[in-house]
């Protein structure tokens, strides 16, 4: 088998960012597009976005540091 397995990277569709909030906070999320992460400020997390589909749970979301957060 061949490591020609990097596929890449798929945009989120911008009317989805348009409607989507924080499912913690139900504030604002920001797109991060070379994370490829919707960040929530208010709620210090960041939710991974796999294949084009943003995973909006919190058991998924990494946790922002101090200097992300601001």
């Amino acid at each position: 088998m061949s490591e020609e397995h990097t596929a890449p990277q798929k945009d989120v569709d911008p009317k989805l960012l348009e409607v989507l909030v924080c499912p913690v906070t139900r504030g604002p999320l920001t797109y991060d597009r070379k994370a490829n992460e919707l960040v929530s400020k208010q709620a210090r997390l960041a939710f991974p976005i796999r294949e084009g589909v943003p995973i909006m749970l919190p058991d998924e979301a990494r946790e922002l540091t101090d200097a992300e957060a601001r």
